[in-house]
């Protein structure tokens, strides 16, 4: 196992640990939710968007117990999307990291309730002194949450993807699309960092360009594994999106065309490091793993 997987994996530890402690349940009659809840986040995952958290802080020199709860806050969003996006009222999805989802697992109305606990529960986390002594930080940090998983943010890129119906044909369309989608939650994943440790403007502008450039690559391998990968692998349906005939990078651009701008966002994303010279190089290695992974 190289060094990056290593410290993947270990991030993923520690940010399971700490779901699991903000998820434990009791005698309660709400108990059946906070298994669904449990369900929805316990689940195995990568755990990049945390990672990223993770990672992000480690550059600022941030108290790790600070960024960790940060960390679980915006799993527990992007876990919340996913719970909502399997329903049949929207991706229509029956499998979910190599398990039933949600809804299939209990049923539809705990699983919209599930996803509403979660995200209710990410900003009690990030409103926690845990999270951060300064109240200003916890507020900056809920606001560009808020606005990264909201209206114009996942939440708005999850409208136009169920409204295109051709609408959104071309590159721009589409990169605009992925960007609120996908790219949002993301860019707050790496700027939780910069947030929290009080970063200067400069260093910020770094940390921003890297999570633009990588949030469009993983779209970009996401569309690869859609046409290209296995079930078994990605542990969720594939070749969805053709069946759909939904616009995306790779249809558009063509697998191999995809593929070479992904390495181009990637080197991209890689250059805005350069400041932090060898403390990001595992941020570095991320941004190769987003275009490798298989699932």
């Amino acid at each position: 196992m190289s060094d990056f997987e290593t410290a993947l994996s270990e991030a993923a530890a520690r940010v399971e640990a700490e779901l699991d402690t903000l998820l434990a349940v009791d005698a309660a009659p709400e108990a059946r939710l906070i298994e669904a809840m449990r369900y929805a986040v316990l689940n195995g995952g990568k755990r990049l968007r945390p990672f990223l958290v993770l990672q992000s802080a480690d550059l600022f020199g941030v108290d790790p117990m600070a960024s960790l709860s940060a960390a679980a806050a915006i799993e527990m969003v992007h876990c919340y999307s996913l719970v909502h996006d399997d329903l049949p009222a929207m991706d229509d999805d029956s499998l979910r990291r190599g398990k039933p989802t949600v809804h299939i697992a209990f049923d539809e109305a705990t699983a919209i309730l599930a996803g509403d606990a979660l995200l209710t529960l990410a900003f009690e986390t990030l409103a926690d002194e845990r999270t951060h002594r300064a109240p200003s930080v916890r507020a900056e940090l809920m606001l560009r949450l808020a606005r990264a998983a909201g209206a114009h943010g996942m939440v708005g890129g999850q409208m136009i993807d169920l409204t295109a119906d051709g609408a959104v044909s071309d590159i721009g369309g589409v990169t605009r699309l992925q960007r609120l989608k996908t790219g949002a939650l993301i860019e707050f994943a790496c700027m939780a960092g910069p947030v929290m440790g009080s970063a200067s403007t400069p260093l910020r502008e770094a940390v921003r360009g890297y999570a633009h450039d990588l949030g469009l690559a993983f779209q970009i391998a996401d569309d690869l594994l859609d046409i290209e990968g296995d079930a078994a692998e990605t542990g969720k349906a594939v070749g969805k999106d053709a069946d759909q005939g939904k616009a995306t990078f790779v249809s558009i651009l063509g697998p191999e065309r995809a593929r070479s701008q992904a390495k181009i966002l990637v080197d991209q994303a890689v250059e805005h490091l350069a400041v932090f010279d060898h403390k990001a190089d595992l941020l570095r290695e991320a941004a190769q793993f987003v275009i490798a992974r298989r699932n």
